[in-house]
């Protein structure tokens, strides 16, 4: 189909703008935090968002105050996780994953692979793309909760007390 109504057309232009408003809106009100992506739950959020806009955009059976609501109910949902699980570290568990360690000193932790869904050339992807050209000049490899690698150089290991918890 290429054209039905002029006032279809004008229906997604206003409602559109109106809604792009309010998302707008939502997202500053809401804080940075809304549109991170720290861990699965805050790209979900950010996924949600974006399929809610569209669908106030394209049906006509939702609203705008339907579809409104809508997104100010996802960023208050988001809100009202992110302040519980800053304020209470046994939520933060159940919500967010934790940091795995898939090389430790340049050998790499096959169980945490495994564990992990991780395939060994990921891990050497990220250690190229990192400008390392082996394990042994590798301190550590994690994987963070946000699921991006993390190649720490052994030159660049330090004390380590960003790992403390990890290793």
């Amino acid at each position: 189909m290429w054209f039905d109504t002029w006032a279809d057309l004008g229906r997604i232009l206003f409602v559109g703008v109106a809604a792009y408003a309010v998302l707008v809106l939502v997202i500053r009100l809401s804080g940075k935090r809304t549109l991170s992506q720290l861990n699965a739950f805050d790209f979900i959020v950010t996924v949600a968002l974006g399929s809610t806009l569209a669908t106030i955009l394209l049906s006509s059976d939702v609203s705008w105050t339907e579809g409104a609501l809508a997104l100010i109910l996802l960023a208050g949902l988001q809100f009202v996780l992110a302040w519980i699980s800053s304020r209470a570290p046994a939520f933060r568990t159940v919500v967010t994953a934790r940091p795995a360690v898939v090389v430790w000193h340049g050998e790499l932790r096959h169980e945490a692979l495994r564990r992990n869904r991780l395939a060994e050339s990921e891990v050497y992807q990220a250690v190229r793309s990192s400008g390392a050209g082996d394990l042994s000049s590798v301190a550590a490899v994690v994987l963070e909760t946000n699921g991006k690698l993390s190649v720490i150089s052994a030159q660049n290991l330090g004390d380590g007390s960003a790992l403390e918890d990890l290793a």
